[in-house]
């Protein structure tokens, strides 16, 4: 049975209700639809741009821009990695304006399909891994971490979701929302993806929550500011069996919370105070 270690800072709490206060006072403005549309359409490339940044993807976000508003005839792997990022953003964004969008294996599953089509075999694309992996530091090369066993994956990835379904409603959302998040890097299950997939999962987590940040926010953009931090605190290092139960899931809590705040600040400073439509009817 999952049980996460992590304590309740005064940070943390801190944290939880700035954001709290923030998006409360984002649903009491009102906004033009057609602003809107122009922030949902920027978030998305500024996501889409961030979460591949991070995964080592070297475009700039001007090219990126271009990409999504133009499909190249002859795609490149690192604009692949773009189109399907972005494009998996827009079809899990229109099935939570739907129906309710439930977290489940299948949906991670579906999600790490997409970010690796074209890119991956088909026997490594949305599917766990059959295989070994290792993480490396991308700055020496060295192998700072061994995650779960193949084997253990399946059953890893149910205990995470049960504890997020089991405490709805008891552990505060964005706490959940953040060990889930951390959980699924540690767990890394798939040969590729990883990071692209929690990140996306994490979003539709928070969604559930009435944050949607495929809308206006881009909670990937704070990680990309400074990649080394994001990856010092959602990491962690040596053998999984051996630091089991050893992981702490605090200071990525703080860290996460922290992202949060100031992408909301972000909006909240670059959308204009216009009294038109409640931000509500998309949030």
């Amino acid at each position: 049975m999952f049980q996460p270690l992590y304590t309740i800072t005064n940070r943390l709490l801190a944290n939880i209700k700035k954001i709290n206060t923030l998006v409360n006072e984002l649903n009491n403005r009102h906004f033009p639809r057609v602003v809107l549309v122009e922030f949902e359409k920027t978030a998305r490339a500024v996501s889409t741009y961030a979460s591949t940044s991070i995964e080592g993807n070297p475009l700039p976000l001007t090219e990126v821009k271009r990409i999504l508003k133009s499909t190249p005839i002859h795609i490149r792997q690192s604009e692949q990695e773009v189109l399907n990022y972005n494009q998996a953003l827009q079809e899990l964004d229109q099935k939570l304006q739907k129906r309710h969008l439930r977290l489940s294996t299948e949906l991670i599953l579906s999600i790490q399909k997409q970010v690796t089509d074209k890119l991956l075999p088909k026997f490594e694309s949305g599917r766990l891994r059959e295989k070994p992996v290792v993480v490396n530091d991308p700055r020496t090369g060295k192998i700072i971490y061994l995650p779960p066993d193949s084997k253990d994956i399946k059953s890893l990835i149910k205990e995470l979701l049960d504890f997020v379904n089991d405490n709805k409603g008891k552990i505060d959302p964005l706490i959940l929302a953040g060990i889930f998040h951390k959980q699924m890097v540690i767990i890394h299950p798939f040969m590729d993806g990883n990071g692209r997939t929690a990140r996306l999962s994490t979003k539709v987590l928070l969604a559930q929550i009435s944050l949607n940040t495929f809308n206006l926010f881009s909670f990937e953009n704070y990680y990309n500011k400074n990649v080394t931090r994001y990856f010092q605190t959602v990491g962690e290092y040596g053998n999984y069996y051996e630091i089991l139960n050893k992981i702490d899931f605090t200071v990525f809590l703080e860290y996460f919370t922290e992202g949060i705040i100031d992408e909301l600040l972000r909006v909240q400073k670059l959308l204009p105070q216009v009294l038109v439509s409640p931000l509500t009817e998309i949030m």
